[in-house]
């Protein structure tokens, strides 16, 4: 139902409901104050009576005389006139007979003492009533009786009909009803068109708005509140333009930068439809169709499958790119690296794909050079090694030859040790080698490793002290490649202390489980731009005091590599001229296998 027509119906029903209630109230105000006036009239008519009937003489029959008298009282006012003794016998009435009067078991007579009007006169005077049922007429009557000397007088309208003037003021107000419900109708009509026609412009303009057409704006001549809406429409219509505006710049600028990356771009939404593909991804991972479609359409590759479902759950899978953490898989013969970040709010992922496979390509062809290099290397070394060992030791050569001899053989030695710790590891980085856990005991790993490097602590004033936590005796490692860790910890921490204190430590990693496996000097420290690339291959804090010294740079290097394939960590803090300390955390092994080894921490029992 339309608005003109809600509001005409609304006024027509509310005038019509004031009109009908008015000319109610009018009426029935009208019929009482006509009541009223009638009660009063027969009241005084009463009383008169009354005071006519003590006065007339007794002449003749009295039965007769009352009757007469009531007769005439009743022709003169055109009332029912009744005449009680006080006895409550009918002396006359204008409507019996003398028969009826002359019977005093006539029941309509002997009734008349009981009536309101008659006893309340009887007891006050005087008396008014409704009498909803006359016995004499058969008929209503409104009456009231007065007392006098002879008895009660009662007189009675029969046949009540209401006021002229009441039926006179429900026709006017009614015809006034009438015409108020035409003029507000018309009124109600005229201001419902004056709203109902910019509201229908205001409802076209948001329709049009809603479908994205934001040229249609609605007119601001309308009046009022509807006027005050159309304008704050019209200013939502211009925003919505310039922030739609502003957004497909955005979105053009945003589909730019995503196709110019070298990167590969995939972006799924919660539902698990991928939305967004780059080209660099469209070609990385052979997607032949444009999206949306489902990310079931993706490689059938497991690492990528559970990385898309871990950023859905909102997690991080791989890291920033290019942090090195990122996941690795091989998809149509290409080496990738995957980055899975969750979008705010699970409304999705991104994924971002890295194309590794020349990279892993040409440190395939590095690693190979560098091992057949060292291998090529290792045998003319060792000649000119032996070569020079025996001219330095002949008792016969002279002094500037045989320091000539020995310079070779130092730098035959020192080349010696770069070629053992590059085959090293390339043996690591190609994956020849795996870790053989067991359980160690820090002490004599530590004993192992500190043996070589005593003469050149001693040599430089530098304890050496072995302080394993009591609740950490034993790593969970492989025997040799925790001894080599060591070793080339503790060999680097003499290298770089002029004098003072090395020492090999342990703790227990509360965190992520494993134990720590340390070495703190109070060397010359390295600084703080230093500490990121140390672990770097052929990388020196120091190069000229690091060559000088006899370094390979590559022990750092092996340790890292030695660490991460047992799934662990390294890492390092230094203070320049206090020192520096190298940690190295190995995973928890079975607490079985140590306490059979006798290496169980507190808390464990050792096996039986």
């Amino acid at each position: 139902m339309r608005l003109p027509t809600r509001l005409l119906l609304a006024t027509t029903l509310t005038i019509a409901g004031f009109v009908a209630f008015g000319a109610a109230a009018v009426g029935t105000r009208a019929d009482d104050a006509e009541r009223a006036a009638t009660y009063a009239g027969l009241r005084a008519e009463a009383a008169l009576a009354a005071r006519l009937w003590a006065a007339a003489p007794a002449r003749g029959d009295a039965q007769r005389a009352d009757v007469r008298f009531a007769d005439s009282v009743a022709t003169l006012l055109g009332r029912h006139v009744t005449l009680v003794d006080p006895g409550g016998r009918v002396r006359g009435d204008s409507d019996a007979r003398d028969a009826d009067l002359r019977d005093p078991g006539a029941s309509w007579l002997a009734g008349y003492q009981r009536l309101p009007e008659v006893a309340a006169a009887a007891r006050d005077s005087t008396g008014s009533a409704h009498t909803a049922l006359s016995s004499a007429t058969g008929e209503d009557e409104l009456a009231a009786a007065a007392r006098g000397a002879r008895g009660v007088v009662r007189v009675a309208a029969t046949g009540y009909v209401a006021s002229p003037l009441a039926s006179a003021l429900r026709r006017g107000v009614l015809l006034a009803g009438l015409a108020a419900l035409l003029l507000g109708d018309g009124a109600a009509l005229l201001v419902a068109r004056s709203i109902t026609r910019p509201l229908a412009e205001l409802r076209d303009a948001a329709r049009s708005l809603a479908a994205g057409d934001l040229s249609n704006r609605p007119a601001l001549a309308a009046p009022g509140e509807v006027g005050e809406v159309a304008a704050a429409v019209r200013r939502v219509a211009e925003q919505l333009g310039a922030r739609l505006d502003a957004l497909a710049a955005e979105q053009e600028l945003l589909g730019t930068l995503t196709e110019s990356l070298g990167e590969g771009v995939v972006a799924v939404d919660g539902r698990g439809q991928v939305v967004r593909v780059n080209d660099t991804a469209r070609r990385l991972l052979r997607l032949p169709d444009a999206p949306p479609f489902a990310a079931e359409y993706l490689p059938r590759d497991r690492a990528l499958r559970e990385a898309l479902a871990g950023a859905l759950r909102g997690e991080l899978v791989g890291g920033e790119p290019g942090a090195g953490s990122a996941v690795e898989l091989r998809v149509q013969g290409r080496t990738l690296a995957l980055t899975a970040r969750p979008l705010p709010g699970a409304r999705g992922a991104v994924l971002a794909f890295r194309d590794l496979t020349d990279v892993r390509r040409l440190e395939t062809v590095r690693r190979d050079f560098v091992a057949n290099v060292s291998h090529e290397l290792k045998t003319p070394l060792t000649v000119v090694g032996g070569f020079a060992e025996t001219l330095a030791d002949d008792p016969g050569l002279a002094p500037a030859p045989r320091r000539f001899a020995e310079t070779i053989r130092a730098n035959a030695a020192r080349m010696q040790r770069l070629v053992d710790d590059l085959l090293d590891l390339s043996r690591i980085e190609s994956g020849g080698w795996r870790p053989a856990p067991a359980a160690v005991d820090v002490r004599d790993a530590a004993a192992d490793a500190l043996g070589p490097a005593r003469d050149a602590a001693a040599a430089r004033g530098v304890a050496l002290d072995v302080v394993p936590a009591p609740d950490a005796p034993a790593l969970y490692a492989d025997p040799t490649a925790a001894r080599q860790v060591l070793s080339n910890l503790v060999e680097n921490a003499v290298r770089h202390t002029p004098a003072g204190r090395v020492t090999v430590y342990t703790r227990r990693d509360e965190g992520a489980g494993g134990v720590w496996l340390g070495v703190r000097d109070t060397g010359v420290g390295i600084a703080a731009a230093h500490l990121p690339r140390i672990f770097e291959r052929f990388y020196r804090a120091d190069p000229g005091r690091a060559r000088e010294q006899g370094g390979t740079g590559l022990g750092l290097s092996i340790v890292k590599h030695l660490v991460e394939a047992h799934g662990g960590e390294v890492r390092a803090a230094s203070v320049p001229g206090e020192g520096t300390t190298i940690e190295a955390r190995f995973p928890a092994g079975p607490a079985a296998g140590l306490a059979a080894a006798g290496l169980a921490p507190p808390g464990v029992p050792p096996a039986t």
